[in-house]
């Protein structure tokens, strides 16, 4: 008697989904080493190279400034040409364009380089976690997707250990710190030989007979693909249809929400030396530090979150108490150290967990056919914001003061909040082909009262 077939979106979690969530997580953590290596090299390099504030806020925010094109060109690329070859490739220039990061004698070359890095960090953005929605379950898709922002939280606190240890080694530490990153590159690229094409998109393409067998082979003998999932499509989507009147209203959540909590986490914890000295604090690095423990706890239990709150709630709550926060500090008087790090540990931790979000809500919005141009969008203008707000946050401290930039960043949380409100949809337990459905918007309006949080036991 043959065994009872099930959907893959209904499959238990196997070694399989565990493997391509950990080759996703390269991304995650390159990111995430890379901003955080950057911060502390640039402390060194600076003085070195006599950099003004400009080229500061341009190689502080060079890799985000590659993002953007990364994840808008390759996004779209995906959709095209599959999502594997791009899943690999990405790492391939990552670890040559760090490794030549050791060589730079100016300012120019490394800006390029960095680009580079972010050009194939963005692509992998946009590619990785649409391989890996369309892989998992959908009772494990918003955990597996939310445990890659742990993984940048680790390669961000990874860096700002491992440049504390190289500073020491010389003046040519930065050297070091700047190519360090090539390491893990490198072994992202090697265990990505071998990764299958997302039968999703194989479908899509026509491909029916390649995509149940890589099912079979990798989802388990009885998985199957859902009834929607093999219907062909006549459509040939462009990157224009992401604005159309099914589609329009996601694009502007997905990218305005995803930019309003970029520009102040990348902005604040690419210069967060030079935020604590601004601050009045004289030992910055053991307050680092401890800024750092809240924002990796902070990650661990936005899992939590992702898995038991809705993604309306969850995205709402956050936004919330981030304004809230950020407002208090920027009113603060510069004698009140211990209130102040209370209240900015309280910032770090809420940021890190709403983080997850970010991984999670861009690839539940978009259908199959253009999900790795709607990510991938998305994706450029988180990129495109934090690169501004990352350029600027040097120029503006030192031009209109902390309290000023603290303020401003505050603002931008706050339109995170309101445009929340008023077109997060809901997208949880739904299969990915049901949560990628615009149509439903219609039957659960998204500017329903804010009311609507729910916990599942």
């Amino acid at each position: 008697m043959s065994e009872r077939k099930y959907k893959m979106d209904d499959a238990p979690l196997n070694k399989f989904h565990l493997r391509i969530t950990a080759l996703t997580f390269g991304s995650n953590f390159s990111d995430g080493y890379a901003l955080g290596i950057i911060g502390m090299a640039l402390s060194l390099l600076g003085p070195q190279m006599k950099l003004n504030s400009m080229w500061e806020g341009l190689i502080g925010s060079s890799a985000l400034i590659g993002l953007f094109f990364g994840s808008l060109l390759l996004g779209g690329l995906s959709d095209k040409i599959g999502r594997q070859k791009i899943f690999l490739t990405n790492f391939l220039i990552i670890t040559v364009a760090s490794a030549l990061q050791f060589f730079v004698k100016d300012p120019i070359t490394l800006f390029i380089l960095r680009i580079l890095i972010g050009f194939a960090l963005g692509g992998d953005y946009a590619v990785g976690s649409t391989l890996l929605a369309e892989f998992a379950p959908k009772k494990y898709r918003g955990l597996l997707l939310s445990s890659l922002n742990v993984l940048w939280t680790v390669g961000y606190v990874l860096s700002n250990v491992v440049g504390y240890y190289l500073e020491k080694s010389g003046s040519d530490s930065w050297r070091w710190m700047l190519v360090s990153g090539a390491i893990p590159a490198f072994i992202v690229l090697i265990l990505r030989l071998g990764t299958p094409e997302s039968p999703r998109w194989l479908v899509k393409m026509g491909r029916k007979e390649e995509a149940r067998e890589i099912v079979r082979k990798y989802i388990g003998p009885n998985a199957v693909m859902e009834d929607n999932a093999e219907k062909n499509t006549d459509v040939n989507y462009r990157l224009a249809d992401l604005f159309n009147k099914q589609l329009w209203k996601r694009t502007a959540f997905g990218g305005l929400f995803y930019v309003c909590q970029v520009v102040p986490y990348f902005a604040i914890y690419t210069f967060l030396p030079t935020i604590l000295d601004k601050m009045g604090f004289k030992e910055t690095f053991s307050i680092d530090m401890y800024l750092n423990i809240f924002l990796l706890v902070g990650s661990i239990a936005g899992l939590w979150c992702t898995e038991k709150l809705s993604r309306r709630g969850f995205t709402i709550y956050t936004f919330i108490i981030l304004t809230v926060s950020l407002f208090v500090l920027s009113l603060l008087p510069a004698s009140s150290h211990g209130f102040a790090i209370m209240v900015f540990a309280i910032f770090t931790f809420v940021m890190s967990a709403a983080s997850n979000l970010t991984l999670v809500y861009p690839a539940e919005l978009f259908p199959t056919e253009i999900r790795g141009t709607g990510v991938g969008l998305v994706t450029a203008i988180s990129r495109v914001g934090s690169a501004i707000g990352t350029f600027l946050l040097p120029v503006t401290v030192n031009s209109f003061g902390m309290t000023s930039s603290m303020f401003a960043m505050a603002i931008i949380l706050l339109v995170g909040t309101a445009v929340s409100i008023a077109w997060a949809p809901e997208t949880k337990s739904l299969s990915l082909t049901e949560a990628s459905d615009p149509h439903l918007d219609d039957l659960k309006p998204i500017n329903e009262s804010v009311s609507s949080v729910s916990v599942r036991n």
